[in-house]
């Protein structure tokens, strides 16, 4: 794998963007082999690296992102960007290891889809908000990873959510307290979602009032005007919480049950979709 730093003259524009000095100073990028297909226009590359998060109590964070490259010369269009929040125990590896996103992108835009972005950065096990002991993983997001991508030359006009169990709800979550006001589609695959609290949910709140706080039950009006897609599989313990979130959501909701349980081979299954709608609500 070949690896490069960013410049120094990059990382002084980045001090304008939210970053704090102690991320900057740590952030790094590599650019990982292209996923090729003859017939395709754009080949997708992928590109990972690393800063120390504000909001993670000096913790160093890792990201990775893949994206279509776009051909050289003449006015570049600026790609939208689709955020990948992981699931519990997960990382930024997911979103390449795990799911192979890289791969199903370039076969989305070989079949004509419109090209984006996907990035994803460690939040560990947080449930994507602020917590007692001082992290805030979702401020993460909205302060520091989004603006640098931002700053990489990516649309924030132009903003997809997506994620997977933890990640699901994160995602959730995120959209419907309007944090991002470039967000255009939010999808959620086999979201870990409650409606009411209860304190064996593997550390997901911290008590009755962060649960309230964080209610995307009590949430749902506020994605009436957003496209979203939840899709969980029928085999998956969560299906009928899923369920009873999906159906108390105003508007329009894309995908729904298909057989397969909580594990890669079911989000795998159901990306090229998730993909698709992602890319005509960003287009």
């Amino acid at each position: 794998m070949d690896e490069s730093t960013l410049t120094r003259r990059r990382l002084l524009e980045l001090a304008g963007i939210g970053l704090g000095a102690s991320a900057l100073a740590a952030c790094t990028a590599g650019i990982e082999p292209a996923v090729t297909s003859p017939a395709g226009p754009l080949t997708v590359r992928t590109s990972s690296g690393s800063f120390v998060s504000a909001y993670r109590q000096g913790v160093t964070s890792h990201w990775a992102l893949a994206a279509p490259e776009l051909p050289a010369g003449g006015a570049r269009p600026q790609l939208p960007v689709a955020v990948f929040l992981h699931g519990l125990g997960g990382s930024h590896r997911v979103l390449l290891d795990g799911l192979a996103a890289h791969e199903a992108l370039q076969r989305h835009v070989d079949a004509g889809g419109t090209p984006f972005a996907v990035a994803a950065v460690d939040g560990g096990n947080t449930w994507w908000h602020a917590r007692a002991d001082g992290s805030d993983t979702q401020s993460m997001l909205v302060k520091e990873f989004v603006p640098y991508l931002g700053g990489e030359g990516y649309d924030l006009g132009r903003i997809g959510l997506f994620g997977l169990s933890m990640g699901g709800f994160g995602s959730l979550l995120l959209a419907s307290q309007g944090r991002l006001p470039g967000v255009r589609a939010v999808a959620a695959m086999s979201p870990a979602v409650w409606d009411n609290y209860d304190s064996r949910i593997e550390g997901a709140f911290d008590d009755p009032a962060d649960f309230a706080a964080n209610d995307v039950f009590a949430l749902r009006p506020r994605l009436a005007a957003v496209p979203k897609r939840i899709d969980c599989g029928t085999g998956d313990d969560l299906a009928a919480t899923v369920r009873a979130y999906r159906a108390g959501l105003p508007g329009a909701v894309e995908g729904g049950f298909q057989p397969g349980g909580h594990d890669d081979g079911y989000w795998r299954a159901i990306l090229p979709d998730v993909f698709s709608f992602l890319g005509r609500n960003l287009a």
